[in-house]
């Protein structure tokens, strides 16, 4: 039954009073007169060793290319290949010679541990679009008890900034909200607020905030929806922050965690062996010329709001618009105005998950993919520091890569059917002994191959010797346990490969056809892919790997036999999709101790806390719904006490998902049917307003 009510009227008592920051838009065609600090010996010899050894890698692979192909007279098709090659091999070798920094320059110092950070205010903020509540608030649960456990309480508040547009999810999401903040109540304040416009996306709901609260705050400590972070951590960035008046951004390095799929559990393994020594490498040449990946990073918020202000691109698709990886340009717009963007891969204690499967990394990478080719319309920006361009060209890269390596692949396929089915001309008109037609050099193209692969895995093998003399990981993880998990990773790793060439492929044709990719949730939680869904997603890479086996089986069954291992990812692209997925195969390995992680074998508490609380909500969630708000008063107050006014509508522009919400609580009998009737953006105007609200729970039932 409703609760007969002649208003409802709550104290807004989800956000602070304000506390405004200018943040203006930044202007790409003016530079800025900025002085930078000069780089260290350590900085310089770290660049020395990755791009001169990225450049004399690629130089001499090259080389040994041109040699293969010089055994007789070069063709177009040959010269092609050579070009593709280079193209593909630089950025093998660029991730090669960055391990290679990284095993070198592995150590690094936190020195900040003296800094009195009594006086200093971070938020904690979580940006969320129509997440799982019960999952961010455990992690901001376990993340505020941490706090105040270690006497951290005073320097921190919690934020939650929603642009949830799902009227399902948002009452859910006030309903959890309430129960973090009663849980943390009088020790940590935690504030809430929900976008009524979802303008610019994340980087939009950031810009608002900052915008409206920036004040209030020293440092901002971005989160994701599934990010987590140990009060130690949080206290160390904080420090560092504090005792370097010049850095802008510092970033973390995340472990992977909490993986109980397949492809989860790859992810997470090669991210905690491998992951580090390339972090490392990277840390050394960037120096503080550093990147921002959007989350587990601190952030100096005035320096942020001077400097980072995201202008809207002009041009055509794929640029024009907002700009989609914001992270990446809002680094390089704050290194632009002098502010230091530096990493501490050294730093444990900050933990995000991974995608569980094949299917949904594509979806995510689709829009990253959009992003990051957005960033070729940045890289003109005035100002811009050369490794910021860099770290932007390495995001387009990432993507274009794959459309020339399937061109590789093709032009092998190609010349060897036309030199099957081509009528060779042995001799031309000129004298000559030798014929004139494609001829390679067998023997040096075997010892290329080897020296290819043998520079592809090096990060991999670095990262596992560095396991090895690790303490933290050797112990939990133990030796034979570790190479088991390194080999099963390289193998799946070398049959997703393929399929994510031709993924790639298809996300940079569909932005060059100006697509967008819209703003999906990510999936973070996985109950398994319908086959149905899988043979729609890979049936062109089934079909392609099945055409190139047969023909190269009919016209070269020695290329067959090079290309077999992607050939047989193509091929099996269905089965090896819903593997990825699979938690039964992911149980088996974590029984067997391969791919396990140290989290796994040594428990944390901020973990088992997040967990446990976690639990606790999503029970009690289950009773929260729209249709539960008009039963329960309780239910009520917990949303509307945590609402924004909605803006109010300008003149001759009603709104008018809120003038047919009305028409259709008028027409209705019964509290359930006007909202049957109603779509989401209609139930979301109901939701925001308590006057509307209260005159829905007032329909007769």
């Amino acid at each position: 039954m409703a609760i007969p009510m002649d208003q409802i009227a709550f104290e807004n008592l989800g956000v602070p009073s304000e506390s405004p920051l200018h943040m203006p838009a930044q202007d790409f065609t003016k530079k800025p007169q900025v002085k930078h600090a000069q780089q260290g010996w350590t900085q310089f010899f770290a660049r020395v060793i990755t791009f001169g050894g990225a450049l004399a890698l690629t130089t001499y692979a090259t080389y040994q290319m041109v040699l293969i192909v010089s055994q007789g007279t070069v063709t177009t098709m040959q010269w092609i290949m050579v070009g593709l090659f280079c193209l593909t091999f630089v950025w093998i070798a660029l991730a090669a010679s960055a391990s290679f920094a990284g095993f070198i320059f592995a150590r690094q110092r936190v020195n900040s541990a003296l800094t009195d950070i009594t006086h200093k205010k971070t938020v904690l903020l979580m940006p969320v679009y129509n997440e799982e509540p019960s999952e961010t608030c455990a992690a901001l649960y376990s993340m505020g008890k941490e706090l105040i456990a270690n006497n951290l309480a005073q320097q921190f508040e919690i934020f939650i900034i929603s642009d949830s547009n799902d009227p399902d999810v948002w009452v859910k999401e006030t309903a959890a909200v309430k129960q973090l903040k009663d849980a943390l109540s009088g020790e940590i304040n935690v504030w809430y607020r929900r976008r009524h416009n979802n303008k610019a996306k994340k980087a939009g709901n950031v810009h608002e905030f900052v915008s409206r609260w920036g004040a209030r705050y020293d440092y901002m400590l971005v989160l994701d929806a599934d990010s987590l972070l140990s009060a130690n951590t949080l206290k160390v960035l904080m420090q560092e922050m504090a005792s370097d008046d010049n850095a802008g951004i510092i970033q973390t390095l995340p472990s992977l965690y909490r993986g109980d799929t397949l492809f989860a559990r790859l992810q997470q393994f090669a991210g905690t062996v491998y992951g580090p020594i390339v972090a490392h490498g990277i840390t050394a040449w960037q120096g503080n010329d550093g990147n921002y990946w959007g989350h587990n990073a601190i952030i100096r918020v005035n320096a942020f709001a001077e400097s980072a202000g995201l202008p809207t691109i002009g041009g055509v698709k794929p640029f024009k618009g907002d700009i989609l990886s914001h992270d990446f340009v809002e680094a390089a717009l704050m290194r632009r105005a002098g502010w230091a963007v530096r990493m501490l891969p050294a730093l444990k204690g900050s933990w995000e998950e991974s995608p569980p499967s094949l299917s949904d990394v594509a979806t995510r990478d689709r829009r990253w993919a959009q992003g990051n080719i957005q960033h070729l319309a940045v890289l003109k920006a005035k100002g811009l520091r050369w490794p910021n361009r860099f770290h932007m060209l390495t995001g387009v890269m990432g993507y274009m890569a794959s459309p020339i390596w399937f061109a590789l692949i093709l032009i092998g396929i190609v010349m060897a059917v036309q030199i099957h089915y081509v009528n060779i001309e042995y001799f031309s008109d000129q004298p000559s002994l030798f014929p004139q037609w494609p001829v390679f050099d067998s023997e040096r193209m075997v010892a290329l191959f080897v020296f290819t692969m043998g520079i592809l895995l090096l990060p991999k093998v670095l990262g596992l010797i560095r396991a090895f003399f690790q303490s933290s990981l050797r112990k939990p993880l133990g030796v034979i346990r570790l190479i088991l998990g390194a080999v099963v990773e390289i193998f799946f790793s070398v049959l997703y490969a393929p399929i994510f060439m031709l993924i790639h492929s298809q996300h940079i044709f569909d932005i060059f056809r100006g697509r967008d990719s819209g703003w999906n949730t990510q999936q973070r939680l996985h109950n398994g892919t319908p086959w149905l869904q899988l043979f729609r997603l890979h049936f062109w890479h089934t079909a392609i790997g099945i055409a190139m086996t047969v023909l190269l089986y009919h016209y070269s069954p020695t290329l067959l036999v090079w290309l077999s291992p992607t050939l047989i990812g193509l091929t099996f692209a269905i089965p090896l999709s819903a593997m990825s997925g699979s938690k039964s195969i992911a149980k088996v390995l974590r029984f067997l101790g391969i791919l396990n992680i140290p989290e796994e074998v040594i428990s944390l508490n901020i973990i088992t806390q997040r967990d446990k609380f976690a639990a606790q909500l999503k029970d009690y969630l289950q009773d929260v719904s729209i249709e539960s708000l008009i039963e329960k008063h309780s239910y009520q107050h917990n949303h509307f006490s945590l609402l924004c006014n909605p803006p109010k509508p300008t003149r001759g522009e009603p709104n008018t998902d809120s003038i047919i919400a009305k028409y259709k609580i008028n027409d209705a009998t019964h509290p359930h049917e006007a909202l049957s009737w109603m779509t989401k953006l209609e139930k979301l105007a109901v939701l925001s307003d308590s006057t509307l609200f209260n005159k829905l729970i007032k329909v007769p039932g």
